[in-house]
């Protein structure tokens, strides 16, 4: 009776090692079929720096490219292709400061808090922080 209690601790435990490695190659069969994160959405998650940087780029070439822009840089004697061309080889961070600041401006401008005077000073100083941002 001793060696088959033996027999069947034996046969149990093999059993229970069996089971126990075949566990983790079934989940990880089912890791395969199954992602956390889509390859659709690291996709998104890899655009949406590019699309961001465009859009602030967008904001800043949008005030520059307005009446008053076109009149703040005649009147700095600045052609607005060296700007336009000068605001592509500045940094994200110098993008999206110089967009929120164009934002605001426009803003500003459109609720009438600034005079048109004021608003092509500010648009100088912008153009003046982009040439100075892409030369250093």
């Amino acid at each position: 009776m001793n060696v088959s209690v033996r027999l069947w601790v034996s046969m149990l435990g093999m059993a229970v090692c069996l089971g126990g490695a075949a566990l983790p190659a079934r989940a990880q069969e089912q890791g395969t079929q199954q992602h956390v994160v889509t390859s659709e959405e690291l996709n998104k998650q890899a655009a949406r720096p590019a699309e961001t940087r465009q859009t602030n780029e967008d904001a800043i070439r949008h005030l520059l490219s307005s009446e008053e822009g076109q009149k703040a840089l005649k009147s700095a004697s600045v052609d607005y292709q060296r700007v336009d061309k000068a605001i592509g080889q500045l940094s994200d961070e110098e993008v999206a400061k110089l967009a929120d600041r164009s934002r605001q401006t426009e803003s500003d401008f459109a609720a009438g808090f600034l005079s048109p005077k004021t608003l092509a000073y500010i648009i100088i100083a912008i153009v003046i922080i982009v040439v100075i941002a892409v030369l250093v």
